[in-house]
């Protein structure tokens, strides 16, 4: 352990300081598939119960119409968090066409090609066309069952009084906001040097429906029985290349040293025409095909397993909120949904998150060279595809040692951290989650994907296991007791919902052409 990491857990650690631990924000966003009795992707359009996709605060969809995604509003303490998603899972059942239910694994059930694969509506408004345009851009781009994976991701801040507390104690001379900042940045830094970890540890999808490949020979991918797909030590083939990549976006090589770099490589990226994408056009036949042809459409099509966040201001777009405001919370993206969890997520897991993105912002953390990042990736992929493989070997500055080595390391640097949290929240549960989580390393048949793996080989397919998984999921949602109120609040959510998008359509005083344009002026 380094002073400075040390001096850090000193000052934390004096009744005075210790309270800004308490403060820490969490949120989780949580996306899950509709599907059929017929264990197929719905086709039906998003639920006008559940309000509308564009303008409600917390049930909206993502690439598909039947990509649901629930938003928790931030809590101070992640049990709360989950006990919103879970409220916002028996609202979405209680909505849902009969039969439908919410697919409870990452990977998706049984595709029958892209034309299966309804594109998000958001309505006629500017807005509305921007988000179902730039999907349908993402179609014409990677083709539409990439986009059908479903993942987790937990939205983690740090008190002001967090950053004011670091900042004078190291007498830095930065602005509070360009402290914070480059904090968070370090954080992220950290967390991409040791994030294969969390693909061990919460990985939950080693093996898919042959059906996501439709048909494709060229892969790694070895064959488990008839319709499923696997890798034998896979932890994560979501976070693989078979799931979220992007071989245009290689070059881009943002390793997050600064905000600044970060900020100038995304615009650079959105305003850098690509020619694979200029053949695809962006109006044909009258039909738009994509927002633009450059390399980006927008900020969110870079895939990252975590990104820097800012709250955005109305017609403000992320890269400028960003340059303008700095860093206010981080959005870990590499989560996958757990299936033998019913909200894919619990609190043991969120505990362990908080603990290890706090190490992050305490740990030393120098500037990634080029070297490095190509390391970071390297180690990341390796436990992605082959975390569970014994004697699995990882590069640490050049120097190879094993997963289980380099983890079992990690976790004793993260016990004071532990213990930290649990003086603040005046609780053992911090500590009790990295003892949890640590028997991954003890064995390897603990991990969710290895337990995954474990029921197939009793004779189920993965679309018979996962189709098993979401009905006992679904049949204890629908069991849940649900509180009036609660429905009646969620009930005016919705309608409020539908009336914001109406205004917001009856509101626009241009058309889209000259809306597309003035969005992308410079």
């Amino acid at each position: 352990m380094s002073a400075r990491f040390l001096h850090r857990l000193q000052v934390l650690s004096q009744e005075e300081n210790i309270s800004s631990l308490e403060q820490i924000g969490h949120g989780i966003e949580k996306e899950g598939l509709r599907v059929t009795p017929e264990t197929r992707l719905s086709e039906a359009p998003h639920p006008g119960g559940l309000g509308s996709a564009l303008t409600h605060p917390h049930i909206t969809t993502d690439y598909s119409e039947a990509l649901l995604e629930f938003i928790t509003p931030v809590y101070q303490h992640p049990e709360e968090a989950l006990a919103f998603l879970e409220e916002l899972h028996c609202e979405a059942m209680r909505q849902m066409p009969d039969g439908e239910t919410i697919w409870g694994t990452s990977m998706p059930p049984i595709l029958n090609g892209d034309d299966s694969i309804p594109v998000a509506q958001y309505g006629n408004s500017n807005s509305g066309l921007l988000k179902h345009i730039y999907r349908q851009g993402l179609a014409w781009r990677y083709g539409k069952a990439m986009q059908t994976i479903a993942g987790i991701h937990y939205n983690f801040s740090l008190s002001r009084d967090f950053w004011c507390l670091m900042k004078e104690s190291e007498g830095s001379e930065l602005s509070p906001q360009d402290y914070q900042s480059a904090g968070y940045f370090a954080l992220i830094r950290n967390f991409r040097r040791y994030s294969w970890l969390l693909s061990y540890l919460f990985g939950a999808s080693p093996a898919l429906d042959k059906s996501f490949l439709d048909g494709q020979v060229n892969h790694d991918l070895e064959h488990f029985d008839d319709d499923t797909l696997y890798l034998p030590w896979a932890t994560s083939l979501r976070m693989s290349d078979l799931g979220y990549s992007n071989h245009a976006q290689s070059d881009l090589q943002i390793c997050y040293n600064t905000l600044d770099n970060y900020v100038q490589s995304l615009w650079k990226a959105i305003h850098t025409p690509y020619k694979p994408y200029e053949k695809i056009g962006i109006r044909v036949n009258g039909d738009y095909r994509q927002l633009n042809t450059n390399l980006l459409q927008i900020e969110n099509e870079y895939y990252s397993s975590i990104r820097p966040k800012r709250v955005i201001q109305s017609g403000e777009k992320p890269v400028q909120a960003l340059r303008e405001r700095g860093v206010e919370y981080i959005e870990v993206r590499s989560l996958d949904i757990n299936p033998l969890l019913p909200l894919g997520i619990d609190e043991v897991q969120s505990r362990f998150l908080d603990v290890f993105l706090v190490y992050c912002v305490l740990s030393d953390s120098p500037d990634i060279s080029s070297e490095e990042c190509s390391q970071v990736v390297s180690n990341f992929s390796l436990s992605v595809c082959e975390g569970r493989r014994p004697d699995l070997l990882l590069n640490n500055k050049g120097t190879d040692i094993s997963l289980i080595e380099w983890g079992n390391q990690l976790f004793d640097q993260l016990l004071p951290v532990a213990e930290l949290l649990d003086v603040a929240n005046r609780s053992s549960l911090y500590t009790e989650s990295l003892n949890a989580e640590r028997k991954k390393l003890d064995n390897v048949d603990l991990t969710p994907s290895a337990v995954i793996l474990s029921r197939l080989n009793q004779g189920q397919s993965f679309r018979e296991f996962s189709r098993d998984i979401t009905a006992e999921h679904a049949a204890r949602f629908n069991s849940m007791p649900g509180l009036k109120e609660r429905q009646d609040y969620f009930s005016r959510l919705a309608a409020q919902s539908h009336t914001a998008q109406q205004a917001r359509e009856e509101s626009d005083s241009e058309d889209f052409e000259t809306f597309l344009q003035n969005y992308f002026r410079e």
